[in-house]
């Protein structure tokens, strides 16, 4: 049956399909309404079962607040055409305010709450058919305090909400600590809030990189006295290079092979574990200086930026932090 363009706009404007789309259902469904919505629903879904092995790596991340509760997500799609699209936008901010009236705990809470009578699940399923691309929501987080702020990033691929324990906390520095959180990407508020298997791998890798360092000295103080450049044979790539080059000779090749087995073997067996357990510890005091939050020189703008850490500043504008949260596109 023919369809009229009053009746491909209604239903364009009910689900936010394209032209075609609308004008295909319709035809299919001889001009019912509900069924031509289910027609849509249905290529949603099977779009979406299509795609789901792809990789969405693009989206839009926003970030709000309702009283002493703020909510960030990631709806997230496969291009950043389809990422800057207003109905995408649209259904992004439309999420984000659910979650800022029902406030719920987990991803799949949200995901389960109602829009216009369905689930939000299913509207990001039907936005996928709509655009032909995935489209997933990937991060939800919120926090809880006595004052909540957020920044959103401009491009809306960045989003931070940080939460205070004061009800009445000044709404510049707030923001300053939300854009610095942004901008310096923090692992947690202070040293003990940051989770027990960050401060085992850091440890881990301290460990290592010192013990790689002291063996390497070692060999580097080997070579030298054999009366080898230590740069020139720092690597194989560089031994043969150098060799064609006529800067070192075939045995000085050989003979530092030799140096380096024998003396990294020999020092890796007898390193002082207290040693490197000292210098482990100091790269462990730099790792939470660098990444902790409090201990961070503030870059937030404003007053004293660039000055004084954000303990500092908290210190002074008498703020406690109970909490934040980070949400980019891509977050590990």
């Amino acid at each position: 049956m023919a369809v009229t363009m009053a009746e491909i706009s209604k239903l364009r404007t009910m689900t936010g399909a394209g032209m075609m789309d609308c004008k295909n259902a319709l035809t299919e469904a001889n001009g019912d309404f509900d069924a031509a919505v289910e027609i849509i629903r249905k290529k949603g879904q099977a779009v979406a079962a299509k795609r789901s092995d792809r990789e969405a790596s693009e989206g839009c991340v926003l970030a709000g607040t309702n009283g002493g509760f703020a909510a960030t997500l990631a709806l997230k799609c496969e291009t950043d055409f389809v990422a800057k699209n207003a109905d995408f936008v649209a259904l992004t901010q439309a999420i984000l305010n659910k979650a800022l009236e029902a406030k719920p705990k987990t991803q799949d809470e949200l995901l389960a709450l109602a829009i216009d009578g369905r689930s939000i699940a299913e509207h990001i399923t039907e936005r996928t058919g709509i655009t032909g691309e995935k489209t997933e929501l990937d991060y939800y987080e919120f926090v809880e305090g006595g004052t909540v702020t957020t920044y959103i990033h401009p491009g809306n691929k960045l989003a931070t909400i940080v939460a205070f324990a004061e009800k009445d906390a000044e709404y510049e520095t707030m923001h300053g600590i939300a854009m610095h959180i942004a901008a310096m990407s923090p692992v947690a508020i202070d040293e003990s809030a940051v989770p027990q298997k960050v401060k085992d791998n850091e440890l881990a890798v301290a460990i290592e990189k010192t013990k790689n360092e002291l063996v390497a000295k070692e060999v580097e103080v080997a070579l030298k006295k054999a009366g080898i450049n230590p740069a020139h044979v720092d690597s194989e790539d560089h031994i043969e290079s150098n060799m064609a080059k006529g800067w070192i000779t075939a045995e000085d090749a050989a003979k530092a092979r030799e140096i380096k087995t024998t003396v990294a073997a020999e020092k890796s067996a007898t390193l002082p574990e207290q040693k490197v357990n000292n210098i482990a510890a100091g790269r462990m005091a730099k790792f939470f200086k660098e990444y902790t939050l409090v201990e961070q020189k503030y870059e937030g703008g404003g007053e004293g930026a660039g000055k004084i850490t954000v303990k500092e500043l908290l210190a002074k504008k008498q703020l406690t932090c109970v909490a934040f949260k980070r949400v980019t596109l891509n977050q590990e």
